[in-house]
């Protein structure tokens, strides 16, 4: 009876792990081999050049500073995306007049934050071209319209502005989405809690810190897991947003926009793959970063 059950184990997981094999392992190893190599992606043959393509990754300026641009983006995304949907989600669930209260209309808020989800990467980008442009775009109009014309900007050609212009695009277009995940976090928590904190005489920032905080922390990580992925692959936004792309001056270049330029610009699809697999392995360290230490975080309440 136990060798039948192996077998039938077996025989129904084969298929799964044979289609996984073939279409997920299968170009990670393709990838990692034409990494080692000059393939030019039309040559029949590929000549191996070992380490060669990496060791030309630490003296290329350009992707020097797509590594530079897309750390920022690393830090700074995850980091404010999660801090803004932190802080709408306990507004809306736990900013009544009693404290233990959402606020009115909290549903009708959350479709609204909600709301960019719904539309594509593509058009986010496009939209927000039109934002920023430098001549009548909403952005520099609605400063001109209050007085402050002094400080309009062409957000998108000044170097020191326009990753801080994509970034920016990028949590306006995701904190919807965590600041939901966050909120439904917050609602399964015993509302005893809060009743209980709220008679200690725990102020809002106390209660968010010691019993909020502790038990929406693996959403959190969760979070960062998945908004840091995004932020290492920042290539469509920055394509379609940005001149060049990636510019001006390589200043809002990633390592997304110089594997592909590399691969089908240049034809260069042995160094893009070596991109391509350090891309890999910073993605892998961001996951088990954000996922290490795992641990039952204790509730005080002060």
């Amino acid at each position: 009876m136990r060798h039948g059950k192996l077998r039938f184990v077996a025989g129904a997981l084969a298929p799964a792990l044979v289609l996984h094999a073939l279409f997920v392992l299968s170009p990670y190893a393709q990838a990692f081999y034409l990494s080692l190599t000059d393939w030019t992606g039309v040559a029949g043959g590929a000549h191996f050049v070992g380490l060669g393509n990496y060791a030309r990754l630490g003296g290329d300026a350009l992707f020097l500073d797509a590594l530079r641009n897309t750390a920022v983006m690393l830090i700074v995304v995850p980091t404010v995306t999660i801090a803004i949907g932190l802080f709408l989600a306990s507004v809306l669930h736990l900013g009544g007049r009693r404290g233990l209260d959402g606020v009115r209309g909290s549903s009708f808020y959350k479709v609204v934050y909600f709301f960019p989800q719904l539309l594509s990467l593509a058009i986010v980008a496009v939209l927000w071209q039109f934002v920023y442009n430098p001549t009548n775009g909403l952005l520099n109009g609605s400063l001109r319209g209050l007085g402050l014309g002094g400080l309009a900007r062409s957000w998108l050609a000044e170097p020191h502005l326009a990753l801080a212009a994509v970034m920016a695009v990028i949590v306006w277009s995701s904190v919807g989405f965590y600041m939901v995940l966050f909120s439904a976090a917050m609602d399964a928590i015993p509302r005893e809690l809060y009743e209980a904190a709220l008679i200690d005489g725990a102020g809002a920032w106390a209660t968010f810190r010691k019993v909020t905080m502790p038990l929406v922390r693996d959403n959190v990580r969760v979070a960062f897991v998945y908004l840091g992925i995004a932020a290492l692959d920042g290539f469509a936004i920055v394509q379609i947003m940005t001149v060049g792309p990636g510019g001006p001056d390589g200043a809002t270049e990633v390592i997304g926009l110089s594997l592909y330029r590399n691969a089908f610009t240049y034809g260069k699809f042995g160094y893009a793959s070596a991109m391509g697999v350090t891309l890999f392995f910073l993605t892998l360290a961001v996951a088990l970063l954000a996922l290490r230490g795992r641990r039952t975080d204790r509730l005080e309440v002060a």
